[in-house]
């Protein structure tokens, strides 16, 4: 006989709910695998060693200070950096981190600088950042605009880098001037004079890379060209009227004529176009005048950017041999030294 209960369909089996208590929900959060009592023991057991493993080994001790740097000097060896960390109560075991900087970085050594540690880190932590260069401060934009000497950067870069020496920096760079790359760098606070001038210096050559075989075809020397990218640097701002003043004083050169740009004072003696006097431009103790002295002067009087180096390997072609810049930064130019005079008396003051 077929009864009611053997046709309607079966619902599925449901064990009853449980009401979850407090220790249920904290068990739940720190053990959540499922299994018999005795492996749940033993799942208890081993995360519990493993919180006595983290706070008495892994990670730092507990008088670790926030705010900790730690220099890692150039030359130290690994075991050196251990025992620095302990002294410095970053890391517990000088041991495990030599061992963990070697998953890190196979030949076992430790980038130099200055490290930075706002929290108790693990000694994993602090091994992947040794071993990587990881030095956990934000960099310093510096910008160095178009035209600024050698001492002008060494101004700009003294006021926003910790340990940059803007003395030591005229030192290790007086011999670059025109050869450090005027742009936006983003250096760590701890930067020093001699990785300033690296940094730079590399990008100089970087940048100008491309135009190398350029400034071969020209028949001009890298110095040549940059020196008068220097002028050109200082003597204008458009690109339009850079390549007409770089064809002007290509053509002096050509002649024999002395260069007579006034923008080499600045780097003589501090003084531009408006102040100069008659003795100034007489004067022929500094080889940089080149009202007394032919042909370009000694090496650039500031470091261009890439806009006057290009205009200084591309002139444009003109019939002018004289040019003036009035009171508003306009242009003029003469094909004469008697046109030349009368623009003279009637634009400037």
């Amino acid at each position: 006989m077929v009864s009611l209960h053997d046709i309607l369909p079966r619902a599925p089996f449901r064990e009853p709910r449980r009401k979850k208590t407090l220790l249920s929900r904290a068990e739940a959060a720190l053990f959540p695998f499922r299994g018999t009592p005795r492996q749940r023991m033993y799942g208890a057991i081993g995360a519990a060693l493993f919180l006595v493993a983290y706070f008495a080994v892994l990670l730092a001790p507990g008088d670790f200070s926030r705010g900790t740097v730690l220099v890692v000097k150039e030359g130290m060896t690994l075991g050196e950096v251990a025992v620095a960390l302990e002294k410095e109560k970053v890391i517990r075991s000088p041991l495990l981190f030599q061992a963990s900087v070697m998953l890190f970085n196979w030949s076992g050594t430790a980038v130099s600088g200055d490290y930075f540690f706002n929290s108790r880190p693990t000694f994993f932590e602090v091994a992947r950042r040794i071993a990587g260069g990881l030095y956990g401060i934000a960099p310093v934009r510096v910008t160095i605009p178009e035209g600024a000497d050698v001492h002008e950067i060494a101004l700009l870069a003294g006021r926003k880098l910790d340990r940059f020496d803007a003395e030591e920096f005229e030192a290790l760079a007086k011999d670059d001037e025109g050869y450090l790359f005027p742009d936006t760098y983003h250096f760590l606070p701890n930067a020093t004079a001699s990785e300033v001038r690296r940094v730079m210096r590399e990008n100089f050559d970087k940048k100008l890379k491309p135009l190398a075989e350029t400034v071969r075809k020209s028949g001009k020397t890298m110095r040549e060209v940059i020196t008068m990218a220097s002028l050109l640097e200082e003597e204008a701002r458009q690109t339009e009227t850079r390549r007409l003043i770089a064809g002007i004083l290509w053509k002096r050169l050509d002649i024999g004529m002395p260069l007579q740009v006034d923008a080499t004072f600045l780097y003589i003696n501090g003084k531009n176009t408006f102040e100069l006097t008659l003795d100034d431009l007489a004067d022929d103790s500094s080889p940089y005048n080149t009202y007394a002295h032919k042909g370009l002067p000694p090496g650039p009087i500031s470091n261009p950017g890439l806009d006057s180096i290009v205009a200084a390997l591309y002139p444009k072609e003109n019939p002018y041999l004289y040019y003036l810049a009035d009171l508003s930064g306009t242009t003029h130019y003469s094909r004469t030294f008697d046109e030349h005079k009368e623009k003279k008396f009637r634009y400037l003051p």
